[in-house]
């Protein structure tokens, strides 16, 4: 663990709300006391956050998500978020925001981008981290969020956003509807970032390919159900984004030694390690990469590796890249 502390990482899965730490929670939730149903007390959190499944995760972390309601609230749940990767020396970190939901709650497209983008440019000079965005449509809320959602991507094209993601559950939420909406964000020159195979089998991974264009997969762990789907996904080096113990947690698969990374890993399909919404998961990055060390077998080399592969799948610039992978080099040499 003290080699992953110190190992300059790269964090491309993890989710705006899902990523307020209890502190940041239990803040915004004694603001709207009387409102809410999330706890005031951080140490009662924890019990919150226990989920019977994927759709209980979802109602929760809605809850938290509704104690986002001013541009103050924005800000501060990001500049929190923020401090909190840095200080697992996350260098670089795309963070996948849901403009919708605080655009439902009153806070207009325009605040929404100023309040993230004010917060991003203050972490950034004070806490050696780079962020970047990616806008997802929450599917629960169809073709409405969506259309919103590309809207404030593409007509406030705020300086940090990157991709376009497609989050929220997977059942009953097909995605080739959402097809017309990645073909404009691409055509825009972001990069398709969906959510599949988390909660739901191969399909929709493949729908997510043929249908919006993805480069990068939110989980896709359901490919290990697929040969066919993972020689395509190696064949044509399409990452998963990987989060080990929010699969647990929602009860995606049953347990961390029945988790199917080492397969998708022996398969050669490009893997990156994530922490999707980490305080609700009782989990950070660091822990994440001890989970993936000890399931992949790999000693420090090796999980130094895993975070090279997180910074050559990101979506960062190329100077960018070369200063992180350098950084990398530098401290695996004086650490071996």
């Amino acid at each position: 663990m003290s080699f992953i502390s110190e190992l300059p990482k790269a964090e491309l899965h993890v989710h705006h709300v899902g990523s307020a730490s209890p502190r940041t929670v239990a803040e915004l939730a004694s603001r709207y006391e009387g409102q809410t149903a999330v706890p005031t007390d951080p140490d009662l959190l924890a019990d919150y956050f226990t989920f019977t499944d994927f759709g209980h995760f979802v109602e929760v972390y809605l809850s938290v998500v509704d104690l986002i309601r001013t541009p103050e609230d924005v800000w501060t749940l990001t500049y929190d978020v923020a401090r909190d990767l840095a200080q697992q020396n996350v260098r670089y970190a795309e963070l996948t925001l849901t403009p919708y939901t605080s655009i439902l709650a009153g806070i207009s497209a325009e605040a929404f981008c100023e309040a993230v983008e004010d917060a991003r440019h203050k972490a950034e000079a004070e806490l050696d981290i780079t962020l970047r965005w990616c806008f997802d449509i929450p599917g629960e809320f169809g073709i409405p969020g969506a259309d919103v959602t590309l809207d404030t991507a593409l007509r406030i094209r705020p300086d940090g956003l990157v991709s376009f993601g497609l989050g929220g559950p997977e059942v009953g939420v097909p995605r080739p509807q959402f097809a017309p909406h990645f073909e404009q964000a691409i055509a825009a020159g972001l990069r398709s970032v969906p959510h599949a195979g988390e909660s739901t089998g191969p399909e929709t991974i493949w729908d997510s390919i043929n249908h919006l264009g993805a480069e990068r997969i939110g989980h896709g762990i359901a490919a290990a159900q697929d040969p066919a789907l993972m020689d395509y996904l190696a064949d044509r080096q399409i990452t998963l984004e990987v989060c080990p113990t929010s699969n647990v947690r929602t009860q995606s698969v049953p347990s961390l030694e029945e988790h199917p990374l080492p397969q998708l890993v022996a398969a050669g399909i490009p893997v990156t390690i994530n922490s999707d919404d980490p305080p609700m998961f009782a989990t950070t990055l660091n822990d994440e990469y001890a989970v993936a060390a000890d399931l992949l077998g790999l000693d420090d080399l090796g999980v130094a590796e895993l975070a090279r592969v997180a910074v050559r799948k990101s979506f960062a610039d190329d100077a960018v890249k070369r200063d992180i992978l350098a950084e990398i080099d530098r401290y695996v040499a004086a650490s071996t």
